[in-house]
């Protein structure tokens, strides 16, 4: 065969390619944002434009503040802007728990799934419900304090006030960027470009990555505007941008639609190829490390190209870790199903966000995990409104060997349904931020799983005597290494004095916003000299900790690396800088709202220990 012919079969490919595009995006209307494509192409003004902020919070992934309170919660993005354009910290905005990359460098730090996509970059998320549903033509994000989290804004086709929920969810991504570090912390309104869509929306989805701020990300109100007809797009020329290829491949990749990526995990049939080409030659283990850098979509992709990489895209081996949370808005019961052949050796599985909306059901979830649970050790489930107790007792019973469980805001499972957590007597991780969980059911999960070394019960509202868990953590719980308290209500000296006697392991230690913990107790001189080996203490709030505490910090926890001391009132610059210099690993300082330590005190200090974070927040 003459070289000409391949080459004009591939010319004729790309140019079907071209049109494809082509006439794709002008078919249903849509402008990429992110890329210039050189086209006059303008909206032609049919349309009234409606502006409103948003009417309620549907949901969120954390917040700083408490769940019996307005200050520092996410509700605070309903309605108009308390606090814009003024700049500073302030308790009328939302804010999200972490900030910066402490939180990776502590001893309950995770180790992060593989293979996440690089368009992914998401921490925290908060779902907004506006009154009218509307064709979008801006969103504006008001920001009073460190902006520049917010990566990605999502649309949904669900409408949440309609009586009839739609058979399929649809989301689609508006405007999607990477982290960017922000100069300055003043207030600014964030209005990015975003891209036109083809259906009306009253749901919106800020996803933010705080990774690279100073402090944390407050925001204050969320403005929609859009017009209730779809805007009708003038194209007067085409001009084809080679660009336009490669978005076609990343909306397939990352979209939101779960027909793609159901389709890609569902193929059965391949082309038929005369050999399998070098992949031959390559033993099977050098192949199998090659693919492990693929992420999932790329896997079902490549699996459609010869019988020999079917063969390893389909292996169980390539799904040791498994993370979804990225394809959250496509993963459905179907999308389970496919991959239950896949994972029968799984061992870490990322289901944290799905499932929302009924995207996955109770029978989907329990029949998934019946065929691929038994290796599993470790499964996040942060944000997993699906989850009720039938969810709890599946994993107990088809997870015997599991040691890791993030249950982190799943505040609809019922509080008895906790109970079962007390089955799975291996459990070394299990994070219950933001649940209901009970006292009744806690006990037995701590009395029954004696193995565990990090325990998050921040923001638990429904346990009545945290004096009685901390007992019994002391009693069991000898090998407990990190515990966040944050926002526990009613913990005394005597519970502190109990699990300061019993784990003395501890390296990690939340009292944020604890309001019953009194210095004057000298709890806190006694977690100094009980736990030698504290990393990070958050004393966050606490406005009796003074000069003798910090002190007996220093002589006893050089170790330290973090300490939160918001607020207080009575820590002088002479026990700071004792602290600093006894403590030669300290990375993070937060004085925050201290009265003894002004901005002249901080230079100062800083200038002497210039590889400590000092942070002092400030109201205008």
């Amino acid at each position: 065969m003459s070289p000409v012919f391949p080459m004009l079969t591939v010319l004729s490919m790309f140019y079907y390619m071209c049109l494809r595009r082509r006439a794709r995006t002008a078919t249903r209307g849509e402008m990429n944002s992110r890329r210039a494509i050189e086209s006059n192409t303008r909206a032609l003004p049919i349309n009234v434009e409606i502006v409103q902020y948003a009417k309620e919070v549907l949901d969120f992934s954390s917040h700083y503040g408490s769940e019996n309170s307005m200050s520092y919660t996410m509700w605070n993005l309903a309605g108009i802007p308390n606090v814009y354009p003024s700049s500073g910290d302030f308790t009328q905005t939302a804010v999200f728990r972490t900030y910066g990359t402490w939180w990776d460098h502590c001893p309950s730090a995770r180790l992060p799934f593989q293979r996440t996509p690089p368009t992914f970059c998401s921490q925290d998320y908060v779902e907004l419900a506006f009154e009218e549903p509307v064709y979008p033509t801006a969103v504006q994000i008001l920001e009073t304090y460190h902006p520049g989290a917010v990566v990605r804004i999502l649309a949904c086709s669900a409408n949440p006030y309609s009586q009839n929920p739609p058979a399929e969810v649809r989301w689609e991504i508006l405007w999607s960027e990477a982290p960017t570090k922000v100069n300055g912390p003043q207030a600014r309104q964030f209005t990015p470009c975003i891209k036109q869509i083809n259906f009306p929306t009253n749901l919106i989805r800020l996803e933010v990555n705080s990774s690279l701020l100073d402090y944390y990300t407050e925001l204050d109100a969320v403005v929609l505007h859009g017009v209730k007809e779809r805007p009708v797009l003038s194209l007067k020329t085409a001009m084809i941008d080679m660009n336009d290829i490669d978005e076609d491949e990343d909306e397939e990749k990352y979209g939101c639609g779960m027909d793609t990526l159901n389709k890609q995990f569902s193929i059965v049939t391949l082309r038929e190829w005369p050999t399998n080409g070098y992949f031959d030659k390559l033993p099977y283990e050098l192949i199998q490390l090659i693919l492990s850098h693929l992420t999932v979509p790329d896997l079902c992709r490549l699996a459609q190209t010869c019988k020999l990489l079917y063969q390893h895209c389909c292996d169980p081996l390539q799904y040791i870790h498994l993370s979804l949370q990225p394809y959250w808005a496509r993963i459905n019961d179907t999308s389970l199903e496919y991959l239950q052949s896949r994972c029968t050796l799984i061992q870490w599985l990322n289901l944290s966000w799905t499932g929302n909306r009924g995207a996955i059901s109770v029978s989907g979830f329990s029949r998934f995990l019946k065929v691929c649970g038994s290796e599993l050790v470790r499964l996040e489930l942060s944000c997993g409104h699906f989850l009720n107790e039938t969810c709890l007792e599946v994993i107990t019973e088809m997870c015997p060997n599991l040691q890791e469980l993030n249950l982190s805001s799943c505040d609809k499972i019922p509080p008895q349904a906790f109970n079962h957590i007390a089955k799975v007597g291996n459990l070394k991780r299990l994070i219950l931020y933001r649940t209901k969980v009970e006292q009744t059911a806690l006990l037995s999960i701590l009395n029954f799983c004696s193995e565990l070394q990090h325990l998050s019960l921040g923001s638990c509202v429904m346990i009545e005597d945290y004096d009685l868990i901390a007992s019994m953590m002391g009693a069991k719980c000898k090998k407990l290494r990190s515990l966040d308290l944050w926002r526990c209500k009613n913990i005394t000296e005597s519970g502190i004095a109990e699990l300061a006697s019993g784990c003395q392991l501890l390296e990690e230690l939340d009292l944020g916003w604890c309001p019953t913990l009194q210095s004057s107790t000298g709890c806190f001189t006694n977690l100094a000299r009980k736990l030698p080996n504290l990393q990070k203490l958050f004393l966050t709030a606490n406005r009796s900790v003074c000069d003798t505490d910090i002190e007996e910090l220093a002589a006893n926890c050089t170790h330290l690396r973090q300490l939160d001391i918001l607020g207080t009132r009575m820590v002088s610059p002479a026990s700071l800088r004792k602290l600093l210099e006894s403590c030669k690993d300290l990375s993070l300082l937060d004085v925050s709202f201290c009265s003894q330590i002004d901005n002249r005190v901080v230079l100062e200090l800083n200038a002497s220990f210039p590889n400590v974070f000092i942070k002092k927040s400030f109201t205008q």
